[in-house]
C-alpha cells in the first residue's frame, strides 16, 4: 500500500478523534497526531486548512476531511 502523509488535528477528550486514530492503527496507517488543545500554532494551522474549529480535522496527502468520515478517509487512502 502507498505511504500516505496523514496528519490528524485532535484533542485529548474528543471521542471521534479516538475513533479516527483507532481506525488508522487497525489499518496500519502512520499518522502524525497534533493536539490542538495544547498547541495553539497547530490550532491556527488547522483552521487555516479547514475553516473549522471542531476536531478531528484529518489531512491525507492534502485532502482535508472534517470529522471521522470513514468513507472519505478510505477513499483518500485508496482503500
Amino acid at each position: 500500500m502507498k505511504e500516505h502523509k496523514v496528519k490528524i488535528y485532535s484533542t485529548q477528550y474528543c471521542p471521534y478523534c479516538k475513533m479516527a486514530k483507532e481506525f488508522f492503527k487497525q489499518n496500519n496507517v502512520k499518522c502524525t497526531e497534533v493536539d490542538v488543545g495544547k498547541d495553539m500554532k497547530a490550532a491556527h494551522e488547522m483552521i487555516e486548512k479547514s475553516g473549522q474549529m471542531g476536531v478531528p480535522v484529518i489531512d491525507i496527502d492534502g485532502t482535508i476531511i472534517i470529522g471521522f468520515d470513514k468513507r472519505a478517509i478510505e477513499k483518500a487512502l485508496g482503500m
